[in-house]
């Protein structure tokens, strides 16, 4: 039986941080070696960290990445081959692979379909690659692509297999985090391992960089599709299995359309490099490895932990130890309060009440249970006196003219001061607690609640806060999140008996239209076929489009979504077009 001992290395890697990306996968070779893995696999980009985005318009980053590689080639000997993420550098800059074996760098593969679309923006910084390669480990056809290249059915898997003869194609990925993409991803590589008659085994990044999250969930696939091994979600893992290259094999012999497959492809002039290795990895006894298959999170389960590993590596990564929020005893605050506990650990969060005129003892209660159940540092800071003064400084200058928004937003801008003041003196991050359906519609303050540097649940739609808030609840014995938070008509309390359906419609209703016109490009015909009402999708669609200028100044928040607000959706703020 021919056997290959596979390890996905899934990483955490940091954009830009050579040192500790290079020591990441030096380990990771180690682990691999220990476990007595043939071949060990890492992430797209694996030396940059993805994604770089305009760094690789430096030369002197892609010159400190190609070091990087060399650091690592001369360290991938004694018995163990590696596939590593770089970018190269050949009279132009590729996304690509090196195979290393003894040493040396035996093969590249550059990325051949670049994504530019969402938040990909590849064609911006590199050349597409037009060769496939190939290499014989072990007298074991091994393909290697990257990310993008295996989502197509006529990619280079299919030259790689077909005309190449791989029996065994590994994908190293930087594959971004969205809801639902977990199980579509998992489809797809089964189609592409029974399409191929290959194992395909799948390295996927996994951690947060600004606002995306790559939650790793990296895969092996028999060429039946059924699955070998799985990587854990949203952690670091090391996924070794041995595949069974006979069985691949055998399956080949009875599928006689391969042979025509392959000559369609010859005739049109396809070639595949191929690098023969001589037999330095000896097959040992050794008893089989299957990896384990840890289960896919729930569809709650998986968002939930999406946004705590974005919080949680957004202040990492930017050497941030601790983080300060408004607790303001409502649904957007606690939920911000209970990830940034998850994330961060409870001696790190620091919860801060800001009383205005207009706030009921209830939120003050409210607020002083969830900092009081989370076992966070909890301060309050009444607002009335420095509002007054606010009111006095103005009045000469308002004479004559009624209250109105100026006033609510007055009492949002002196509660951004304060958190940013707390932020400066103690080098806290301030996280933000607006919610996607108040930043769709610009029911938030510029300079005032959207002020921070993280914004936890800019991508999170109110109904889906609520539901994220019951099913976190829903894992203690006693709940996190006080009962009447979840019950109470949420309300900004920035005039007497406020509440947000005095602006907004019914969030059950609102939710849905900004789905339909922020993420699926729907008109006003296809929002009014769904069976909504006339005034409200006019009355929506409007203060979206009106509302762009505020989201271009918030801060940085976890993609959850298809269509994030922000590098998802690319909306002028100039703009005189209406559909509605």
């Amino acid at each position: 039986m021919r056997l290959l001992r596979i390890a996905l290395a899934q990483i955490n890697t940091t954009v830009g941080d050579f040192a500790g990306n290079t020591a990441l996968v030096l380990r990771g070779v180690s682990a691999a070696r220990e476990a007595g893995a043939d071949l060990v696999v890492f992430p797209e980009l694996t030396l940059t960290g993805y994604p770089p985005e305009d760094l690789l318009l430096r030369p002197q980053f892609i010159a400190d990445n190609l070091a990087a590689l060399n650091r690592v080639t001369r360290k991938v000997k004694k018995g163990i081959a590696a596939v590593v993420g770089f970018a190269d550098c050949q009279n132009d800059v590729y996304n690509a692979a090196a195979f290393i074996s003894d040493g040396r760098v035996v093969a590249t593969q550059h990325k051949t379909y670049l994504p530019n679309y969402g938040v990909f923006d590849e064609n911006r910084y590199f050349q597409a690659g037009h060769r496939s390669s190939v290499v014989v480990l072990n007298g074991i056809t091994i393909g290697f692509n990257i990310c993008e290249d295996i989502w197509f059915p006529e990619g280079p898997t299919r030259a790689q297999s077909l005309v190449g003869g791989a029996e065994v194609i590994i994908n190293i990925s930087a594959s971004p985090y969205q809801r639902g993409k977990l199980r579509f991803r998992e489809e797809m590589l089964a189609t592409r391992a029974m399409d191929n008659l290959a194992v395909v085994a799948y390295a996927n990044l996994v951690g947060g960089q600004d606002e995306l999250v790559f939650d790793g969930n990296s895969l092996v696939v028999d060429q039946s599709g059924g699955i070998v091994a799985r990587g854990r979600a949203f952690e670091e893992d090391l996924v070794v299995a041995d595949v069974d290259v006979d069985a691949v094999s055998r399956a080949r012999l009875h599928d006689t359309r391969r042979r025509g497959d392959r000559r369609l492809l010859e005739r049109r002039g396809v070639t595949v490099d191929k690098v023969v290795l001589s037999a330095r990895y000896r097959p040992v006894r050794r008893s089989l490895v299957h990896g384990g298959i840890p289960a896919v999170p729930s569809p709650l389960e998986e968002v939930y932990r999406a946004l705590v590993l974005g919080i949680g590596d957004y202040a990492r990564k930017n050497a941030f130890q601790k983080a300060v929020l408004g607790l303001s005893g409502g649904i957007d605050s606690a939920l911000t309060a209970v990830l940034a506990v998850d994330a961060l650990g409870a001696q790190n969060v620091i919860g801060v009440f800001m009383p205005s005129p207009y706030s009921s003892v209830e939120s003050r209660e409210d607020a002083k249970a969830v900092a009081r159940r989370l076992g966070i540092r909890f301060h309050s800071l009444p607002i009335t006196p420095v509002f007054h003064d606010y009111i006095s400084l103005l009045a000469p200058i308002f004479k004559g003219r009624p209250s109105d928004v100026t006033e609510e937003n007055l009492q949002a801008r002196i509660r951004g001061n304060l958190l940013m003041a707390l932020s400066n003196k103690y080098g806290w991050l301030v996280l933000t607690t607006g919610n996607k359906s108040e930043m769709s519609v610009g029911y938030a303050t510029l300079y005032g609640d959207m002020a921070g540097g993280f914004a936890a649940i800019k991508d999170v739609p109110k109904t889906l806060v609520y539901e994220l808030a019951r099913w976190r609840n829903g894992r203690e014995a006693d709940p996190v999140i006080p009962k009447r938070v979840l019950t109470r008509p949420p309300t900004a309390e920035l005039r007497p008996n406020q509440t947000d359906q005095d602006s907004l419609p019914p969030y059950e209703v609102l939710d849905p239209i900004i789905r339909g016109y922020v993420e699926e490009d729907q008109g006003k015909a296809d929002l009014l076929a769904a069976g909504f009402n006339r005034q409200t999708v006019e009355k929506v669609m409007a203060l979206v489009d009106r509302s762009e200028y505020k989201r271009r100044q918030s801060p940085p928040g976890v993609k959850i979504t298809h269509r994030a607000l922000g590098k998802d959706r690319r909306m002028p703020i100039t703009n005189r077009y209406r559909s509605y």
